[in-house]
């Protein structure tokens, strides 16, 4: 594997007597790729039919021939004025039922199918016009699906779609019925067309309701993105790559991963420290210039596998962003350390966004690698430095991990439409078991919930699945390592109702949760001799060997030899306990790592990252702040 840096270039911004120079000057840097276009769409067809590609030959031919690979977007994320004009109801509408109105970008809805057929034109046009250009070697569909919550749509042209989807998928509004429990208030329906969106009900919609939107609008979004990728497949055989997002849950990754060649993710490090993660403000403060240590490792570990082995970082964070409710500057050498970071987890590419700061609009106060000047912002030294360094190092691969996380969109939608508890969240509950994963020092794995080959791992956990796949089912009744299943695992069924039997259904194993609370911040339950559970925990039955108890003598880790389910949701200190306890049973080699410091093996070097603002220590070598330290595996 090959690894490479580029960065996010704008043609359509500058004067085009500029353009050879900020070729000349990122290759000058070591930069291989440069991506244009993703918003570019208003300067390709300024009015409907009419096409000005002019300047975006001369760009290609300008960048390519400076030796530039160029990733070539379509431009379907910001739709020109006259495309409102066109389809005045192709305007997603919010869960208050305002559209959501020309004047910044994403300004669209997944459903609507007259959108969706001149997002099949216009790609269609560049695949014919660039498809066979020797100098585009990768193209992006669109761009960051469901930012700024765009998934999700309650327009008119939604629900005929919703109901439309609900009859294909029911054929009768009796089965309906009886899936969603409608007997239940009386909800029940005598036709598809009597059934709304679940929005501004007097008080929350039913839950297999909810459940059931959000897997069609997931699926909109699957079938948005394949039609670009059918109509671009029929004209280039470069690969096909989305850039997805941190944090965001809101469609199934697995399945638009499915129809792409890569999987590529935006990561802003600092910006999601402060706008979309938990923590104490004694940790914000503490990872405020750095970003949290393993935010970004959760997400090349998960788009590697949407990739299907194959992961980039389209945008890397080079300095303050502008979206975030406070935007500081990143210490210096982070830019250098996060594309370290995503290369020792199988990364091929990190681009920078952007090459120049923009002067103008509402990214002005995005940094990129230059000021609006055109004089270097810090992390253009630093980018050049990794480039020297990749020409240095000999290839470093992946190497196999000894654990891996389950995770499942699915279940995401299932407890945003059930928490039961008002912190509840999959993602924060998957990222938890993560980082107690991380934190001992071991390569993780992030698996898709339909997997069926457990075999290269020792340790599987497999937190808040709503219910286990088929698949996975078989893959546990012959695992031959240990699988931590839980909290709120396998306890519903398809439709988000309780299982009867009560569940786990876990295939050797006689236990069930008979009784679940969640538990308020300011409570937890005791466990013998120390730690805690927070936020949740699950009263379970049967006659299994228990492996961990609460203070009251209860079950809190239950199972056998090769097959555990964990009641409750530990905090930090107990999970590095059970998760140390696991990797001895199992001979799993662990580290203790001092806070901020984290290990990643690929198959030749290890990596240690300093996340922490101060100096640490690694086996006697010491690393500075912002640092990034690699050896040679025996």
């Amino acid at each position: 594997m090959k690894r490479t840096l580029g960065v996010c270039y704008y043609p359509e911004h500058w004067p085009d007597c500029q353009w050879a120079d900020d070729a000349a000057r990122m290759v000058a840097t070591g930069l291989t790729w440069v991506r244009i276009g993703e918003f570019g769409w208003s300067r390709m067809e300024p009015s409907p039919g009419t096409f000005t590609w002019d300047w975006l030959d001369r760009a290609i031919e300008v960048l390519g021939e400076a030796g530039l690979q160029i990733i070539l977007c379509t431009p379907t994320a910001t739709p020109p004025r006259w495309m409102v004009d066109k389809h005045p109801d192709m305007l997603a509408v919010d869960a208050e039922g305002r559209p959501r109105k020309f004047g910044s970008r994403r300004h669209y809805d997944f459903s609507h199918l007259g959108y969706r057929d001149e997002c099949r034109r216009i790609a269609r046009l560049m695949g014919e016009r660039y498809g066979k250009n020797p100098h585009i070697a990768a193209w992006q569909i669109d761009n960051e699906y469901d930012c700024h919550e765009t998934t999700l749509s309650y327009s008119d042209t939604a629900r005929k779609g919703f109901q439309d989807w609900l009859a294909q998928k029911y054929q009768s509004t009796d089965a309906l019925n009886r899936a969603w429990g409608n007997v239940f208030w009386s909800m029940e329906y005598d036709s598809f067309d009597q059934i709304d969106l679940p929005n501004l009900t007097v008080t929350e919609p039913n839950h297999p309701h909810q459940l059931a939107f959000r897997r069609y609008s997931s699926d909109q979004v699957v079938a948005f993105n394949k039609v670009q990728v059918d109509e671009l497949r029929k004209h280039t055989d470069a690969p096909l790559i989305h850039n997805y997002m941190g944090r965001i849950t809101a469609f199934d990754h697995w399945k638009v991963g499915a129809d792409l060649d890569i999987a590529s993710w935006d990561s802003y490090p600092i910006g999601f420290l402060s706008d979309r993660l938990e923590g104490s403000s004694e940790q914000k403060k503490k990872f405020l210039r750095q970003g949290h240590p393993d935010m970004q490792a959760f997400h090349h570990d998960l788009y590697r596998a949407v990739g299907k082995g194959r992961l980039w970082v389209m945008e890397q964070q080079p300095g303050p962003v502008n979206w975030a409710p406070y935007n500081p500057a990143p210490l210096p050498g982070m830019a250098r350390l996060w594309a370290w970071e995503a290369f020792a987890h199988g990364a091929e590419t990190v681009c920078y966004f952007r090459w120049r700061q923009a002067p103008f609009a509402q990214e002005q106060m995005h940094a990129g690698l230059l000021r609006p000047d055109n004089a270097p912002a810090p992390a253009l030294e630093e980018a050049r430095q990794v480039a020297d360094e990749i020409a240095g190092l000999p290839e470093v691969g992946t190497a196999q991990a000894q654990a891996a996380l389950v995770f499942d969109y699915e279940s995401a939608w299932a407890w945003d439409a059930q928490p039961q508890g008002a912190d509840f969240e999959m993602f924060r509950l998957a990222f938890a078991a993560y980082r107690a994963l991380r934190r001992p020092g071991l390569n993780v794995d992030i698996l898709p919930p339909d997997t069926s080959d457990l075999a290269p791992y020792k340790l599987v956990l497999a937190p808040g699945l709503m219910t286990l796949t088929d698949e996975f089912r078989r893959a546990l009744s012959t695992f031959k390592g240990i699988a931590l299943i839980g909290p709120r695992s396998d306890t519903k069924t398809n439709e988000l109702a309780v299982k009867v039997p009560l569940g786990p259904d876990l295939p050797n194993l006689d236990i069930s949760v008979a009784l679940t609370e969640s538990i308020p911040p300011d409570d937890t339950i005791p466990l013998e001799g120390e730690g805690q559970f927070l936020h949740w925990f699950e009263h379970l039955e049967g006659d299994a060997t228990t492996y961990l108890s609460t203070g009251t003598g209860q079950p809190a880790i239950i199972g056998n030899d090769n097959l555990r389910y964990l009641a409750g949701w530990p905090d930090d200190a107990t999970f590095d306990r059970i998760i140390r306890d696991l990797c001895s049973t199992l001979a799993i080699d662990t580290h203790n790592l001092p806070d901020g410091l984290r290990i990643r093996d690929t198959m030749t070097h290890r990596f240690v990252f300093n996340y922490a603002p101060t100096a640490l220590n690694w086996q006697g070598t010491t690393i500075k702040p912002a640092g990034v330290h690699w050896e040679a595996l025996a």
